[in-house]
């Protein structure tokens, strides 16, 4: 039996009901607008009451909230006006939020009305007068003219006694003896359907039926009792004609799997704010910014609220949401919360709201089409592409784009658009009147009062929007067809005359067609289809569908693979209380994996979207559905999803290319046959009992209140038929006009079609099952080869394009999207053929089971630290559903437990004492290579604590095998076990084809040939073990040192702090938050003990889990009174190849720096018969390496570092030049640096600089200090004391190394040469034989040097702590 409940949720509206001025009160003042003491009384605000609603009863479905409705339907309370305003009815939606979050939607039609109440009036003359009064007196203090006369109050003051009664001061005038008063009231509706085209017309014509007062037998009880109670709300799929007031009108539902209904008008939404806003804002609002709608215009408000959060589908906004916010609530401003809300305010008065907050706003100004943002918004993923395709969207549409465009679409005066009867002071003429001469239609017309005005006697004028016309006028407007509410939007070419859905409609032609011939209804029927329907407001509810479409197929192809990184519950064990009561300590998406496959210039937009609410809420519901709780937003994401993976034929689909939406026209075809076929007919509004009628209390000019008795009677249920019987009859009786077939023809026909589905035994059989396997086999191995192909070019780049090994439009393709793209090609190898799914990941559950055989295989063995497997009874990853493996059990699977960093890099004991006796004499310590394992690096990916999933570990375990070069040797001894394989797949299963299986691993080993980082650049947050093996001296005098040592490490993704070496140990293991690509090493000493000084030959650094060694040779002493004097150096480093095994880099690291590479830095260096024409070439290959490093695609540059403080280097050059002929030896004394060099020319540089100073202060003539170089000198003064100051450990070649990189990157190198040449410094410590005392080889320096002024030099902070 359907409960009361279930029959208000069937209506399409509940509750109508009358809100205006109270005939029994007075003219109360509405205190919650606040103090309006300093404003005319017409332009304060009163109180408004609900007179009426009806159904008086409430039922707990759906309760009817006075108060809000009252603020709602008059956000400003009751307004009054003269005849000399604008008095057009307006049309605005609104929203009722109960506690619980459940909605009502409301609809509003707002008119004027006259007050013929003397109380009334008199009232308002009287605040009129103390008004007039106040001014006056104020008036009368602040200037000296004669005050104005108050005991007369046609006696105006100055501001008011204006040539024009059309002023702003003069239409505030309220004069009781001229002047006719209206008061604003209000018809809406209420109920839970967001039917704003329905209720909008029956507001509309409800109202014109009251105004035109024709003798008819329906009364205005009679219209609203049948949208009541006698208009369903159509199911799911189904649409309902209805009869609004003498006009039909349809209303249609879509089905579950369709987008959620919406009848707001997305094009005039396009038309407010125009595309890149609408985009801005959508970001803003996905960000969970606070936004701020401003707007002169109530509909505007809801307009844009609501499209903005239809269009974020599926995700939903979760924060406070008040599209229409009265002035009573303003306060709500200042809530510390992310919020949507709308406050309605003139242009003229926008200056004056108080918004605070302004770091996180974003300001929408609804009129201007202007979208203010915060400074730190991220960028949408995609942003400059789906901008070009919502353009060409709307172009298609002929929607304008331009600005000057969209404000002339929606200002025109001859575009009769929908919201044009409730904007603000414009109306178009067609559908505007004046009240007065509607007035003048009912039969007891009262006598208007003579106006002042001079343009007519109805105080506005003809060109003011009004038409003061006469009977005929109104009867045009309301005998010809009623306008639709899209009239204006629709374009006015000629393919829209004569729209008829059928022609357009192929399907639909057909369908007519069939259903013709079956006799099912006939041309006659088809013809008032055709009629009824309103062809613009399906172009309309096409053109919405179209938007949509496009903004969630970018959603969905941005989380097409999120549900992977969803961490399911186990829900056996927890139920969905428990799960809610823990849900705020527990993770249940894993973050860091899902980052990793994105392509990076997405990752500012995506790591902040996935810890909103509003993301957070979707995989809540995802979880949800385990129990039961299915949610139809994420029922409708998930089903698109699966629709885009079947056409991709992937599990996880990739596409790094920007891809247009393509089910518009599907969804369209939908939404025509839906509209062109009614499936149920409301019943005619029909007489009500005459004794109900007569007690209709009817006031010409005043909307009557309603029976009461009359709209609080429900129809008998009898002749309400069963709603599952309608259903069933409708579906059936729509299928036979769908088919155009009899009940026996369905029945054969379905027959059939049920036989075809059924499998044939033939198809069943070994052969054909092999040949359907044999053809998948074959797909993943050339979707293998093309993934590698694609790989090798992409990272190769142009030269790969030049080779002829691809094509150019391969190239620039994201590199961490193309890696991801692997991982899930992978992923859907391991999946074909398994005996049983084991997890979300067939690879990792494979890797799991190999390891557990691999422990027990090596059980008999002597337990190895370095080799042992995590232990399985304490070991846990992410509990979730996965049957038993073969080989080893589900609790095992799901007990395993992550070990710390240290715990699985222990102190290497095995084969210390060996080591130790065979190096003991020579004292070189070594660098043991790391095991090459599947285990090992399983052990190194379960200790990560960011990655919560089987396919986070999965892919981790793929990039670090990828970036190691060891992914095609790894599996192919994961595949080398065949017992396994057996116990895990079927015969068919491609890891079970043998030569497929080769083929598979060899195009793997292909990508061995490029270097990847795709471990390292994408887990940035783990921590990582780093072992440094310092080379010292073999000299015994320089082979230790009694202070105390440190190392310093720096990174493309950061540094460390100085991390202290023990004592007499060369060797240390440290962990750190992920360094990146290693770049720079400090090394220094503190000075103390007996003997400090200490001579360094190389210092190795190894990552323990991607196995990287990068060197960085010294060959320097460190210590005061040795060498340079220095406590500290900065050495450059550069990775060793895979291919050079431990054993030859630490043979190549005993050899002494100075007796191999004599190009190190260091005094040394002059010592090399290096010849001009060679310096010169060294320096200018080295500024051409520059040049190419910033001409270069950024994902293949190197490391800047490198280029500038590597082997012949920027800084490697510029030393052979500047010792070019330096006096460095000295018979008596130390040996000079070109640091001591540059400390001279700054202190000859500084008087030359001072002594400036002193001769403009005394002639006042300022020279030119670019012609002399003065400019140029300061700044050399000041880098050279900055380095002095701040770097006093480092030695004198050290501090040249910063000063030339500093230079470089402040663009001092080519401006300070002539300077430096002219100094007499440079003469005194140069020969002749110099660059810098040879006119011409400066000249060449500086052309050569001037190249890198049109770069930014970016220096990394490792490199220049303690400068910047």
């Amino acid at each position: 039996m359907t409960t009361s409940n279930q029959r208000e949720s069937q209506r399409l509206f509940d509750y109508f009901a009358i809100i205006g001025l109270s005939p029994d009160g007075g003219l109360e003042p509405d205190r919650l607008q606040g103090e309006e003491v300093v404003v005319p009384p017409l332009e304060r605000s009163y109180l408004a009451r609900v007179l009426g609603h009806y159904p008086d009863h409430a039922p707990p479905a759906m309760p009817f909230d006075s108060h809000a409705v009252q603020m709602l339907c008059l956000p400003r309370g009751l307004q009054f006006r003269t005849q000399k305003h604008m008095l057009e009815p307006r049309f605005h939606p609104f929203l009722v939020t109960k506690e619980d979050g459940s909605r009502a939607h409301g609809f509003a039609y707002v008119f004027y009305e006259e007050v013929n109440s003397k109380q009334i009036c008199t009232a308002m003359h009287t605040l009129q007068s103390v008004y007039l009064t106040e001014m006056s007196s104020s008036h009368g203090k602040s200037s000296t003219g004669t005050p104005t006369n108050t005991r007369d109050t046609r006696s105006l003051p100055r501001q008011f006694r204006l040539s024009s009664p059309k002023s702003p001061a003069a239409l505030h005038f309220y004069d009781i003896t001229k002047d006719q008063l209206y008061v604003t009231k209000c018809i809406t509706l209420v109920g839970q359907h967001p039917y704003v085209y329905a209720a909008r017309k029956f507001l509309k014509e409800l109202y014109r039926f009251f105004i035109q007062c024709e003798s008819s037998s329906v009364s205005l009880e009679s219209h609203v009792y049948n949208l009541l109670y006698e208009v369903p709300a159509p199911p799911a799929g189904r649409c309902v004609a209805l009869s609004c007031v003498g006009r039909t009108h349809i209303c249609q539902r879509p089905t579950s799997h369709e987008l959620p209904l919406f009848e707001y008008s997305l094009r005039e939404f396009f038309l407010c704010l125009g595309v890149e806003s609408v985009v801005q804002l959508l970001t803003c609002v996905l960000m969970e910014n606070q936004v701020i709608l401003v707007s002169s215009d109530y509909y505007k408000l809801m307009l844009v609220a609501e499209s903005i959060c239809t269009l974020i589908f599926p995700f939903v906004w979760q924060h406070v949401y008040v599209p229409i916010l009265p002035s009573s609530l303003h306060h709500f401003l200042d809530a510390p919360v992310p919020f949507i809300m709308g406050l309605q305010c003139s242009h003229d008065s926008r200056d004056t709201i108080q918004i605070p907050n302004e770091a996180n706003l974003c300001l929408v100004d609804v009129d201007e089409g202007t979208v203010e943002v915060p400074e730190d918004l991220p960028q949408f993923p995609h942003r400059a592409d789906f901008i070009q395709e919502l353009t060409q969207l709307l172009n298609k549409w002929e929607v304008p784009t331009g600005k000057l465009d969209r404000k002339s679409a929606a200002q025109g005066s001859g575009a009769d658009h929908w919201t044009s009867d409730y904007q603000s002071g414009t109306m178009p003429t067609k559908l505007s009147w004046n009240l007065n001469e509607h007035h003048s239609q009912y039969k007891y017309r009262r006598r208007r009062k003579c106006s002042w005005s001079h343009d007519s006697d109805s105080g506005v004028s003809s060109t003011e929007g009004s038409i003061s016309g006469s009977h005929s006028s109104i009867a045009s407007v309301t005998t010809s067809s009623s306008p639709s509410p899209l009239q204006g939007f629709i374009p006015t070419s000629n393919k829209m005359h004569g729209f008829d859905p059928f022609h357009l409609s192929p399907q639909l032609k057909e369908i007519t067609a069939i259903a013709k011939k079956a006799g099912v209804f006939d041309s006659e029927e088809v013809e008032r289809i055709k009629q009824e329907g309103d062809p613009e407001m399906l172009e309309e509810l096409k053109f919405n569908n179209a938007v949509r479409e496009v903004f969630l197929n970018r959603f969905v192809h941005m989380f097409c693979a999120y549900d992977h990184f969803v961490i399911q519950p186990n829900c056996q064990g927890t139920d969905m209380e428990q799960w809610l009561s823990c849900r705020e300590t527990v993770q249940n998406f894993d973050k860091a994996t899902f980052l990793s496959d994105q392509p990076e210039v997405h990752l500012p937009f995506l790591s902040r979207f996935i810890e909103t609410q509003t993301f957070t809420s979707l995989v809540d519901h995802k979880i949800l559905a385990n129990w039961g709780k299915n949610n139809s937003n994420l029922s409708i994401f998930e089903l698109r999803i699966k629709l885009l993976r079947d056409r991709y034929d992937d599990s996880l689909v990739r596409t790094p290319s920007y891809e247009t939406c393509t089910t518009i026209k599907e969804t369209e075809q939908i939404l025509e046959k839906r509209l062109a076929n009614i499936d149920y007919r409301a019943p005619l509004p029909q007489p009500m009992d005459p004794q109900a009628e007569s007690c209709t209390q009817f006031n010409p000019g005043h909307f009557p209140l309603l029976d009461r008795i009359a709209l609080n009677k429900e129809p008998h249920k009898s002749k309400k038929r069963s709603s599952h019987a309608w259903r069933r009859r409708e579906r059936q009786e729509r299928h036979l006009e769908h088919t155009g077939l009899s009940g026996d023809q369905r029945d054969k026909v379905i027959h059939e079609a049920k036989s075809k589905l059924q499998p044939k035994l033939a198809d069943m059989s070994p052969a054909y099952m092999a040949q359907t396997n044999w053809k998948f086999v074959e797909q993943l191995l050339k979707e293998c080869k093309n993934r590698t192909k694609r790989m090798l070019v992409e990272k190769m780049g142009s030269e790969a394009v030049e080779l002829g090994h691809g094509e150019g439009s391969l190239v620039g393709v994201e590199e961490n999207t193309l890696i991801a793209s692997l991982c899930d090609l992978l992923e859907r190898v391991w999946a074909h053929g398994l005996q049983s799914k084991q997890g979300k990941s067939a690879l990792w559950s494979h890797l799991l089971n190999f390891q557990e055989l691999e422990d027990c295989n090596d059980s008999s063995k002597p337990d190895n630290p370095n080799f042992l497997s995590p232990d399985l009874s304490t070991v846990a990853l992410e509990t979730e559903s996965a049957p038993a493996s073969p080989t080893k059990s589900s609790s095992n699977t799901n007990s395993l437990q992550k070990k710390p960093l240290q715990d699985r890099w222990p102190p290497d004991r095995s084969g210390e004492r060996r080591s130790r006796a065979q190096d003991s004499s020579s004292g070189v310590p070594t660098l043991r290579p790391l095991p090459i394992s599947v285990t090992f690096d399983m052990r190194n990916v379960l200790a990560m604590t960011e990655i919560k999933t089987h396919i986070g570990y999965a892919r981790a375990w793929v990039r670090l095998s990828l970036e190691k070069k060891v992914l095609s040797k790894h599996l192919t001894v994961l595949l080398g076990n065949s017992k396994l394989l057996q116990d895990l797949y079927k015969r068919y299963a491609f890891l079970r084809c043998e030569d497929e299986k080769e083929q598979f691993l060899s195009y793997l080993l292909s990508l061995n040939a490029v270097d990847y980082f795709c471990f390292t650049n994408t887990y940035t947050t783990t921590m990582v073990p780093y072992r440094v093996v310092i080379f010292p001296s073999r000299k015994l005098s320089g082979a230790s040192t009694s202070s105390n040592a440190w190392v310093s490490l720096g990174g493309t993704l950061g540094q460390t702090s100085n991390i202290p070496v023990p004592r007499n140990q060369v060797e240390l293991v440290f962990q750190h938050k992920n360094l990146g690509l290693l770049t720079t090493l400090r090394i220094g000493h503190d000075n103390t003990g007996m003997s400090p000084k200490w001579m360094v030959e190389h210092v190795l650094v190894r990552n323990e889990v991607t196995g990287h060694t990068w060197k960085f040779p010294c060959g320097r002493w460190l210590g005061r009174g040795i060498d340079d004097g220095s406590l500290e150096r900065i050495l450059v480093g550069e990775l060793v190849p895979s291919h050079i095994t431990s054993d030859d880099l630490v043979e190549s690291c005993r050899t002494p720096v100075r007796c191999r590479s004599p190009n190190m830095p260091g005094p040394r260096r002059s010592d090399l018969k290096l010849t001009i024409p060679d310096i010169q070439q060294h320096l200018g290959d080295s500024v051409n390496n520059l040049v190419k490093y910033f001409y270069k695609p950024e994902k293949e540059r190197g490391s800047l570092t490198l280029l500038l403080c590597g082997d012949f280097g920027l800084v490697c050059c510029l030393e052979q030049v500047f010792s070019y002929g330096f006096k460095s030896t000295r018979f008596f004394g130390k040996n000079l640096y070109l640091w001591d060099y540059f400390e001279r020319v700054q202190q000859h540089f500084e008087v030359l600089l001072r002594e400036e100073a002193e001769r403009e202060q005394l002639t006042g003539i300022a020279r030119d200090g670019r012609d002399h170089g003065l400019n140029s000198m300061a700044e050399l003064v000041g880098l050279v004391s900055r380095i002095n100051a701040s770097s006093s450990h480092l030695g004198k070649d050290d501090k040249f190394q910063l000063f030339v990189c500093l230079a470089a990157r402040a663009r001092l190198l080519p401006r300070i040469l002539l300077p430096l040449q002219r100094s007499p410094v440079t003469s005194h410590m140069y020969d002749e034989s110099s660059f810098l005392r040879d006119p011409q080889l400066v000249r060449d320096l500086i052309n050569v040097l001037s190249a890198l002024n049109d770069f930014e030099i970016v220096l990394e902070s490792s490199l220049t702590r303690g400068i910047d």
